[in-house]
């Protein structure tokens, strides 16, 4: 499918996976609509062909909002779910029992937040009119290995992004109809700003974990599988594991 004179929402664009997505995105042609929360967009830099919008993934007014901006102009042809949070904790631990409303938290945004954006973007692409090969877009979400090798204290994520496995392939046949390819990435350690926060040795020991090749994964590199996912028509359906043959152990 092709990029250029098309619109894309990248969601989570302000920083991280989601901003490399927005640049890659933008550099092939594309008018891209970011969405964020404000804090977020507030220290994001300005990137020619992106747009950013304020809206919560959880919020449908605001999704809705959001996706008919996106598609005044040139049709949209692609979403990218990038927006979602990872806070960890035990089911018991030594405060007591897993908090029930984090862990609906975590749910809501990672998963139910990227499904109503998918929902939502694929009634405004399917309205389009498609290419000469019949396709009208293609849905791109993002899980984690954490959905098959979920570590200790990674019950609510790993929870989320096993969820967003597990709507892909029915996704992607719901949409087949209307010319929607659904696709998605499951990166491993990616050198994200969450991961600047902690020290260079526990960064190498990271790194060191991961079979080949040893060091982490770039946001731009997870960019770059996106746009492969957009070129090639026939990808469609599938979770794609981005992790240098990492398994990760129970910690």
């Amino acid at each position: 499918m092709q990029l250029n004179d098309t619109a894309a929402i990248v969601t989570g664009g302000a920083s991280g996976l989601g901003a490399a997505t927005a640049l890659a995105l933008a550099g092939r042609g594309a008018a891209v609509y970011a969405i964020d929360l404000a804090s977020s967009i507030d220290d994001a830099p300005a990137v020619d062909g992106v747009t950013y919008l304020v809206a919560d993934v959880t919020d449908e007014a605001q999704v809705r909002s959001a996706v008919a901006t996106a598609n005044e102009g040139a049709p949209l042809r692609t979403v990218v779910n990038c927006a979602g949070i990872g806070p960890s904790a035990r089911i018991l631990g030594r405060g007591g029992v897993h908090d029930l409303a984090l862990y609906a938290k975590i749910v809501q945004i990672n998963l139910v937040g990227s499904f109503t954006v998918l929902a939502l973007a694929a009634e405004a692409i399917a309205q389009t009119d498609p290419d000469d090969n019949g396709q009208r877009g293609v849905i791109v979400n993002t899980a984690s290995i954490a959905a098959y090798d979920g570590q200790i204290g990674q019950v609510a994520y790993a929870s989320s992004k096993g969820g967003i496995v597990g709507m892909t392939l029915p996704a992607a046949r719901d949409l087949a109809q209307h010319g929607i390819r659904v696709c998605t990435i499951a990166p491993g350690i990616v050198n994200t700003p969450m991961l600047a926060t902690v020290s260079e040795e526990f960064r190498a020991g990271l790194a060191a974990g991961v079979p080949f090749p040893q060091r982490l994964c770039e946001p731009a590199e997870y960019a770059q599988l996106v746009t492969m996912i957009i070129d090639h028509d026939y990808l469609n359906g599938e979770t794609i594991r981005m992790d240098g043959a990492l398994r990760m152990a129970p910690r």
